[in-house]
């Protein structure tokens, strides 16, 4: 749902030697998983438009960040189960969850 050919899949920012990884609308796609030495991801968490709880988590485990931020859920019909996404990165990265509703 996400093709290459967008051009608005993500961004890499380094500050001060902090590589921080900004997705837009994505999933875990090869060249999401290929990329490395994230210190802290921003990823969107929500059905229809962009990953599912299962693919944030499999995009979490490939980039392996010291900080998760999920964003970009919250008000659509269908609901992001983020209590279910922090439990299944407990010992895998710290998740920030922030309000947004």
């Amino acid at each position: 749902f996400h093709p290459r050919e967008r051009e608005d899949c993500g961004y890499v920012l380094t500050i001060g030697g902090t590589r921080i990884y900004i997705a837009g609308d994505t999933e875990p796609t090869p060249e999401l998983q290929a990329l490395r030495k994230i210190d802290i991801a921003f990823l969107p968490v929500n059905q229809p438009y962009t990953m599912t709880v299962d693919q944030a988590v499999e995009a979490v485990k490939a980039l392996k960040p010291a900080i998760f931020y999920p964003y970009h859920y919250g008000e659509v019909d269908e609901k992001t189960d983020i209590d279910r996404l922090a439990r299944e990165l407990e010992g895998v990265t710290e998740v920030r969850i922030r309000p947004m509703e």
